[in-house]
């Protein structure tokens, strides 16, 4: 299955990755399952999606649970919760 990863913020920092296509192997079927395949990247990617993390989760602009299904040719990005003043 081939996604389109989008970070933003702190995550998109700490990683290098802003936007890239990814293939994912089988069986990768969940927000949950793509958070830690991600974190199998190397260091930089565990820690920015720690599973202790605050890290939202969007599937084509919208908000998403990690238990929630991704498809071919999704979007997904990744970002932390938002604040202001």
């Amino acid at each position: 299955m081939r996604i389109r990863l989008r970070l933003f913020a702190s995550l998109r920092e700490q990683t290098g990755v802003e936007d890239e296509w990814v293939d994912l192997p089988a069986g990768i079927q969940s927000l949950a399952e793509l958070r830690t395949h991600l974190r199998s990247r190397g260091p930089s990617w565990a820690d920015a999606l720690d599973a202790k993390r605050a890290v939202r989760g969007a599937i084509n602009q919208r908000m998403a649970g990690e238990n929630d299904a991704i498809s071919e040719g999704d979007e997904v990005a990744f970002f932390p919760p938002v604040t202001g003043g």
